[in-house]
């Protein structure tokens, strides 16, 4: 003899149907998550047609019993969630939905409306209008059929009866009403006082066996509210932290992730979009870690994510170029500046070593202006980073002639003593600006290699007395041989007529240094 169900083991595996299931519930969540449009949608849909597809291969209807916490499939539970919370079954089961129908063509149009419904089940209110049976009844649903449970006048649903069970093709209230007339059938025949010679008996009437789903208070703890003082306690430190603990980190690190795995180019470019709103945001928040992350990841994720559109890739690139632009640059370092509350060091620093090289010129101008002694000392440092690692920007720097930059780039290149520099000085030796030839002068003693000496020596004839001296005392400590020439036509009174007493005497003492004994 054929066992039920067999003949659809053979046609159609349960572990099909279980994994339709899984598929069903992944699909109602992604269906709660996103909007229609939202590529994640349509994938979750897609997955769904899918699953469907070797299940209408061997039945053109799926009938499925809902239990509490499953789904029952020809006698087999397809479905199992034990927590009621994120349990499918539940939801529909608590508002009384006891057989679910699925005819084929269901997944094209109708599946995903009634995930919907099942959703906006989720969210309502004990006291709503509106239910699971109304919601569906508006939706008119063609390819999905329901039965639900018959509320009976005074005694409730069926789970409310003892032994009241669905069998297709009966009417449920009938079996209720069959069981409650055997429940009153029992009731008539026990005496009024069967309860207390029950309890002198020691028991001997046995209580009634309790309903499926009923629970007995007295089994619990009758605390108030069910918790004590230490438990309390551990749930609100527990609530605390979960409502005061920063996500924003995580979520970026879920989007870099998404990005780097999803290959569709329309899950790419919403989360570049997303990217490019917020970085300027952090900014001026003055989330400077969180901005110098976006800044590394986007830097990674351009050279390692495969399957990358160069578009994709020349955005991701843009992120670390934008923040090198003169007005985010000078934005950054006012907001550093006039910021009450400035964020840590370590943050600062790890945003700065992001810049590029064409953000050394607006550093350099800032440099002076900062009045925060500790913002400027971090920035220093990134500007000595900078200059040493690209020195032709600084070189740059010093043939443009920007009156701005001028100054800083002199003294970083003293201060950094960078040889490379000494050809750009000697250019701006000849400006018409007596303290940028100071600069420069103070700069070459800095740096004190030949070059510089040589650039020291013609110093000598400058126009400005500030700079002859400046120039003359470096090349006096250093004993400059190559400098004796002009040295010595002064004090031969070969030279400048127009020299004071004190710097006559500095040229003699010069020469003494430089002639020797």
């Amino acid at each position: 003899m054929t066992e039920p169900g067999a003949e659809f083991e053979q046609v159609l595996p349960a572990e099909q149907v279980e994994e339709l299931l899984r598929t069903l519930v992944k699909a109602s969540r992604a269906f709660q998550m996103y909007l229609p449009n939202n590529p994640m949608y349509h994938r979750a849909a897609k997955n769904l047609e899918t699953a469907f597809e070797p299940v209408w291969s061997a039945i053109d209807e799926l009938v499925l019993t809902v239990q509490e916490t499953d789904f029952v499939w020809e006698g087999t539970v397809v479905y199992h969630q034990i927590s009621k919370a994120d349990s499918l079954a539940w939801t529909l089961y608590k508002d009384g939905l006891r057989v679910l129908t699925l005819r084929k063509g269901v997944e094209v149009e109708e599946l995903p409306r009634l995930l919907r419904v099942v959703n906006q089940v989720r969210g309502l209110a004990p006291d709503a209008a509106d239910d699971l049976f109304t919601l569906l009844w508006s939706e008119e649903f063609q390819y999905v059929d329901v039965r639900f449970a018959e509320f009976v006048q005074d005694f409730g649903i069926g789970e409310m009866v003892p032994g009241a069970e669905y069998s297709a093709g009966a009417s449920y209230a009938a079996e209720v009403q069959s069981d409650l007339s055997g429940v009153e059938a029992g009731e008539q025949a026990a005496p009024a006082d069967a309860a207390g010679e029950g309890e002198e008996a020691g028991g001997a009437a046995d209580a009634p066996e309790r309903p499926k789903g009923v629970v007995d208070l007295d089994e619990f703890d009758s605390t108030l509210y069910f918790l004590d003082a230490a438990e309390i306690d551990m749930l609100t430190a527990d609530l605390n932290l979960e409502y005061s603990r920063d996500l924003r980190d995580p979520s970026l690190t879920a989007l870099y992730d998404l990005f780097e795995a999803q290959t569709e180019p329309e899950v790419r470019e919403e989360i570049l979009g997303i990217l490019e709103a917020l970085f300027p945001n952090m900014l001026n928040a003055g989330e400077f870690r969180s901005s110098a992350a976006v800044l590394r990841e986007t830097r990674v994720l351009s050279e390692r994510t495969v399957e990358l559109l160069p578009a994709h890739k020349e955005r991701l690139i843009q992120f670390i170029e934008q923040l090198s632009e003169p007005a985010i640059v000078s934005q950054l370092m006012q907001a550093l500046d006039e910021g009450t509350g400035r964020p840590s060091d370590a943050d600062v620093a790890e945003l700065l070593r992001e810049l590029r090289p064409r953000a050394l010129a607006t550093l350099v101008e800032w440099t002076p202006r900062l009045t925060s002694a500790p913002v400027r000392a971090l920035v220093e440092v990134a500007v000595q980073q900078l200059a040493s690692a690209h020195q032709g920007e600084l070189l740059r720097l010093l043939r443009s002639g920007d009156p701005e930059a001028l100054p800083g780039a002199i003294e970083l290149a003293g201060r950094l003593k960078l040889e490379g520099a000494v050809a750009g000085l000697g250019e701006v030796m000849g400006s018409r600006d007596a303290t940028i030839r100071q600069a420069v002068t103070d700069a070459l003693v800095e740096i004190g290699t030949p070059g510089a000496l040589m650039l020291l020596e013609r110093a000598i004839g400058d126009d400005d007395r500030a700079v002859r001296v400046a120039a003359l005392k470096a090349l006096s400590a250093r004993g400059y041989k190559g400098a004796l020439r002009r040295v010595e036509e002064v004090v031969s009174g070969k030279g400048r007529k127009d020299l004071d007493f004190n710097e006559r005497r500095a040229f003699f003492e010069a020469y003494g240094a430089i002639a020797g004994p």
